[in-house]
């Protein structure tokens, strides 16, 4: 599913018009992204949380050469699934 099939989900379930459901949805990512981007954890209860988490810097080989090289230490998004949607998941194999 992209966004225009979920845009197109949200309108009928919402009975609300595919331009107002498009709004909802960019403003709702966009502000997850800034929360995540400042630091701050997002919880949606039963869908999950979105977080910023430090991954440590490491150790790479070049795909060409085979050589050794340090990846540097970052900040990246991550997500964990809730309950409910990990169970919605699992009943509908």
């Amino acid at each position: 599913m992209n966004k225009g099939e979920l845009v197109d989900k949200v309108a009928q379930k919402a009975t609300v018009t595919k331009k107002q459901a498009d709004a909802v949805i960019t403003a709702t990512i966009e502000a997850i992204m800034e929360a995540v981007s400042e630091g701050d954890k997002v919880t949606l209860v039963g869908f999950g949380s979105f977080e910023r988490r430090h991954r440590k810097e490491r150790e790479g080989r070049n795909p060409k050469t085979g050589d050794k090289m340090a990846i540097p230490a970052t900040e990246v998004p991550a997500f964990s699934a809730g309950k409910l949607f990990k169970d919605k998941v699992a009943t509908n194999k």
